[in-house]
């Protein structure tokens, strides 16, 4: 074929096209649309269905306090309003342990405040009950929590009860699911900070 300025032109526009979309899905992990979640399945006894709203933070936030070191009041008051609220699962950005400046997007439970800061328990799809003697011995420590729409593959879902991370209500993707006042409460109670 040969070369005119149409086919040149055309080249460029879909070489950019696919280079911004490469980039807009790296270490971001699938893209959500507004309205209801679905899945195939139920979600587990405990989990309400929610909605999800697309807010994703283009970058970390500026400043990671680090992770809450004390006591958790807890607060179970959730609210599908488009605002983070204790008692939801929410997508956001979390530091790594290791190094607050690098981290990963995945769902959290929010379990209560800290002035601005919302307080949450990071989710994992990953089971740690294989390697619970490794985990014990790094002091970290999970329980089961069944499935929810926040996982769009319907994954059982384990919650880190030793680790409370500081989340920027700005910074919150979207809303995956309310868990049920029971789920959290024994969530709550088993908390090891």
């Amino acid at each position: 074929m040969a070369k005119t300025p149409w086919t040149t032109t055309a080249a460029r526009v879909a070489r950019a096209v696919l280079s911004g979309l490469s980039r807009a899905t790296s270490d971001r992990g699938p893209r959500t649309t507004a309205g209801p979640t679905t899945r195939p399945g139920r979600p587990s006894p405990g989990v309400a269905r929610g909605t999800t709203t697309q807010r994703r933070p283009e970058a970390p936030p500026a400043t990671y306090p680090g992770d809450f070191a004390g006591t958790v009041r807890a607060e179970y008051s959730p609210d599908l309003d488009g605002k983070p609220d204790p008692g939801e699962v929410v997508w956001t950005w979390v530091p790594y342990e290791e190094d607050h400046a690098r981290g990963k997007d995945r769902p959290v439970l929010l379990v209560g405040r800290d002035g601005p800061w919302l307080l949450g328990l990071m989710l994992t799809s990953k089971d740690h009950g294989r390697d619970a003697a490794a985990e014990d011995r790094h002091g970290r420590r999970w329980m089961d929590i069944g499935a929810g729409t926040w996982d769009h593959e319907g994954r059982p879902s384990e919650v880190r009860l030793d680790r409370v991370v500081r989340v920027d209500p700005a910074a919150v993707r979207r809303e995956g699911a309310i868990v049920s006042r029971e789920l959290f409460a024994s969530v709550v109670s088993r908390l090891h900070v």
